[in-house]
């Protein structure tokens, strides 16, 4: 049997911050109290005005492969989860690749936004269970969300922000890979995201000219209780297809975007909040690279789970896209847990 295992982790968070206190002056009212207290949120931070998406990967990936004790010529498959592309075409995974010299990898990218790095979890597992020729797969997630903000639009600047985070996925002899499901809620397609720049409003002159560069918006109403409605119902969906109870899992992580929903899904399951991990405070909203950047965190300050443990990842994107995974932690290099070869 061939096992998927993570085996490395690694994260990019750029340099330059925004506070609530920044964002206080900038729309002119106070938003610091009601992101603390509702969303968790007390800064964030944004890419350089010359960075790229593929560059925060690639610097999150590197971390990932050194700590991997591999090359880049290693990989076999690069796997990039975004919705802020470097480019509408090709794909951010070829610019990754080309960047860090890792000829032999295939490459692609997925778009279901904030749920595309556990759909990318998914995915690679799968392939090292069924096609010898993938052992090393690096599954990385990449926000540049600042890219296409308003920063006068307080419902989008107030939440999001740039990074990426990214993991090694090897084959192993041992678990591994539990359990996983994808779902989603199509009707909500269109109630968040970037609706120009794709063929259904191509940036022509004359759309730029009336409705402003692409950028990230709200336009129709969504359940606000959408991810406390849905993950307390896909996580006992895993973890009762990985032949585990919800007590057996000691490591829980969640789409990073407000910690009240956290804390609410955490009591819904029965689980207290010393099982889970949380970044949105210090680097805001990271969409598809959040899980990713979360998990290095709590590993990097001790926090994070130990070899044996069982480990949840649950994510929502826009579209509405879910995913979720149950893996049996087998430990990391370089941060303290160390594996064998």
């Amino acid at each position: 049997m061939r096992y998927a295992q993570i085996v490395s982790t690694g994260r990019y968070i750029p340099e330059k911050i925004v506070t609530n206190a920044d964002l206080n002056k900038i729309l002119g009212e106070d938003v610091d109290q009601w992101l603390v207290e509702n969303v968790g949120i007390r800064e964030r931070h944004v890419m350089a005005e010359a960075e790229t998406t593929s560059d925060m990967i690639v610097a999150a990936a590197c971390q990932a492969i050194e700590r991997a004790t591999i090359k880049p010529a290693d990989l076999d498959l690069i796997i990039v989860e975004t919705d802020t592309p470097d480019y509408l075409s090709p794909a951010t995974a070829s610019v990754v690749q080309a960047k860090l010299g890792a000829a032999k990898a295939g490459t692609y990218d997925i778009n279901c936004a904030c749920a595309a790095w556990v759909t990318g979890l998914d995915m690679a597992a799968r392939y090292i269970a069924t096609d010898s020729d993938y052992r090393n797969i690096l599954v990385a997630g990449g926000y540049g969300m600042t890219k296409f903000l308003d920063w006068h639009d307080k419902y989008t600047a107030t939440l999001f922000a740039d990074g990426a985070g990214a993991v090694i996925v090897r084959a192993g002899d041992a678990p591994g890979f539990l359990s996983g499901k994808l779902m989603a809620n199509g009707i909500y397609h269109d109630a968040m995201g970037i609706y120009t720049g794709g063929t259904y409003r191509p940036a022509t002159p004359e759309v730029v000219a009336r409705l402003g560069k692409p950028r990230v918006q709200f336009v129709k109403k969504f359940p606000k209780t959408f991810n406390s409605d849905n993950w307390p119902v896909l996580v006992r969906t895993v973890v009762t297809k990985a032949g585990l109870t919800l007590d057996e899992i000691q490591f829980f992580l969640f789409t990073q975007l407000n910690l009240r929903t956290i804390e609410y899904v955490m009591d819904n399951l029965g689980q207290p909040m010393s099982k889970t991990h949380w970044i949105m405070d210090k680097w805001g909203y990271l969409g598809s690279a959040c899980i990713p950047a979360a998990l290095d965190d709590a590993i990097e300050q001790g926090k994070g789970p130990k070899p044996g443990d069982n480990v949840v990842f649950c994510a929502t994107g826009g579209g509405m896209a879910m995913a979720a995974a149950v893996f049996k932690w087998t430990g990391v290099r370089g941060q303290g847990t160390e594996i064998d070869p």
